[in-house]
């Protein structure tokens, strides 16, 4: 599959991308993709350093003649989100994705692509195998972990890094620049409840949530998706007088908005037809809120084997009303940049089994106050419901700074090679600028990539186009960075 992908131009950069999707490297399980990127720089006879954390530091002298300009780090994350549709038989852990073509895309076959952030990778790569690309001094920094908590950009250490310029290769639209992200915290809620026998009177059923697009927690957030969470909260709530929960696995990982949900529940023998009608009803009204941005969701139920234990019923309206009350979506926009989603929170997960009950959110802002408030807000509504509730993971923001001297020369080289001008945006994702700063807080960062669609969820797919653009900007940027001085 991946043998089509090689072919396409620039073909430096698709077959390093190549090369690197061969590898596993979900987040937190980085040992191979670290061994890879080291025996990569070794082969160049580049110095090739690990940091105690796992990060990897690859440095290449300047090009003949460009020996007076300012060096600069080049980063990417090494880790990829591990998503794949229900139906798909793959083990990320031992294999390399597979790649296709579609159209104007690339995608992977029922899995996340991993273009957020390889193709970044893959660019760095290739500056740093090449011979006959013009560039300053580069500092190549692959960092790890940067989906499930930016342990690696945390975990940097001063000392590290000379350059005094940053190009952070991991935003998704190819007419954007990039100069400021959210930070975020995990709000993590536990409690537990007792469990009964199940009415003898009942029948036992599955309900499904499926079909949702899913997506970034961040990128999309402001986009109208539905949560499978919030959903499957909704069906259980407007049945709740005619069913019992035995079990709940919906959504994953916290920064993807979540696409599935499913329970176990059983329904009284003498409530089927109520039940039917109530779930017929409430399934047409949610089906129909969200023809437009989730035209594929299916909301279901079918028959299983007899269920033997059931929660109590007032776990059980603890559970709903809980879940009901915890805020998803879009909280504040941002009143200094337009369209710019402020602060939000994920309810990525919820998984009710075996009397213990879990939910897990990923709250995000740009405001440090204002990430506080809403995790404050949500560390409420679970305690007043009896939950032990863990805030964590928290890491800042990036400030825009419009005076940034990388950004006018990026504008400026933009503008003379696609004759536009580019949009300077401040993005709702998690990038790691604002952590790498802290221990450098004199680079001057700059964000950009090309355009990926649909990151973090199986329909990840890179737009190849955009490709070609991104690194005929990224190349003319090496060539025009300032001097020492």
């Amino acid at each position: 599959m991946s043998k089509e992908v090689r072919n396409l131009e620039p073909k430096e950069l698709w077959n390093n991308f190549a090369d690197l999707n061969a590898v596993p490297r979900g987040s937190k399980k980085e040992e191979k993709v670290i061994q890879f990127m080291v025996d990569f720089g070794n082969k160049l006879n580049l110095k090739t350093v690990v940091d105690p954390v796992g990060n990897v530091i690859i440095k290449k002298p300047a090009s003949k003649g460009m020996e007076n300009l300012k060096t600069v780090v080049m980063q990417s994350h090494l880790d990829m989100v591990h998503q794949k549709n229900s139906d798909t038989n793959f083990d990320f852990d031992t294999e390399g994705i597979k790649m296709v073509i579609d159209g104007d895309w690339v995608k992977a076959d029922g899995t996340t692509l991993g273009a957020d952030n390889g193709l970044g990778v893959a660019a760095i790569m290739s500056v740093l195998a090449s011979s006959e690309i013009k560039h300053p001094a580069i500092e190549a920094l692959f960092t790890i972990d940067e989906e499930t908590g930016m342990t690696g950009a945390m975990g940097l250490q001063a000392g590290y890094l000379d350059g005094e310029i940053l190009l952070n290769l991991d935003t998704e639209e190819d007419d954007e620049i990039d100069i400021g992200c959210a930070g975020g915290v995990d709000v993590s809620a536990l409690n537990s409840y007792n469990e009964v026998n199940a009415p003898s009177n009942s029948v036992s059923l599955k309900i499904a949530v499926t079909g949702l697009n899913g997506g970034h927690s961040g990128m999309d957030i402001d986009k109208g998706l539905g949560n499978a969470n919030k959903i499957m909260n909704r069906i259980l709530y407007a049945n709740q007088e005619y069913i019992r929960i035995s079990e709940i696995n919906g959504g994953g990982l916290r920064n993807a908005i979540p696409r599935e949900s499913f329970s176990k529940v059983t329904v009284y023998n003498s409530n089927k037809t109520l039940f039917e009608r109530t779930f017929k009803k409430i399934a047409k009204e949610i089906q129909k809120e969200f023809k437009t941005t989730e035209p594929n969701l299916e909301i279901s139920y079918e028959r299983i084997d007899d269920i033997k234990k059931v929660m109590t019923t007032i776990s059980q309206i603890t559970l709903l009303n809980t879940v009901y009350s915890a805020y998803n979506g879009v909280y504040t926009m941002s009143p200094d940049m337009e369209n710019l989603v402020e602060t939000s929170n994920n309810v990525a997960r919820v998984l009710v089994k075996d009397e213990k009950i879990e939910i897990m959110c990923l709250t995000r802002s740009s405001v440090e106050s204002s990430k506080v408030d809403l995790a404050n807000s949500l560390k409420s509504t679970f305690e007043l419901a009896g939950y032990a509730v863990n805030l964590s993971g928290s890491y800042p923001g990036w400030k825009p700074n419009v005076d940034s001297p990388i950004l006018k020369t990026m504008t400026k080289t933009y503008e003379e090679l696609f004759n536009s001008k580019p949009h300077v945006v401040a993005c709702h994702a998690g990038l790691e600028c604002g952590i790498l700063g802290t221990n450098y807080p004199e680079m001057d960062m700059i964000s950009f990539g090309p355009t990926i669609q649909g990151a973090h969820s199986p329909d990840e797919r890179a737009n190849i186009k955009s490709a070609k653009k991104f690194w005929k900007f990224l190349l003319t940027t090496l060539e025009n960075i300032p001097a020492k001085k």
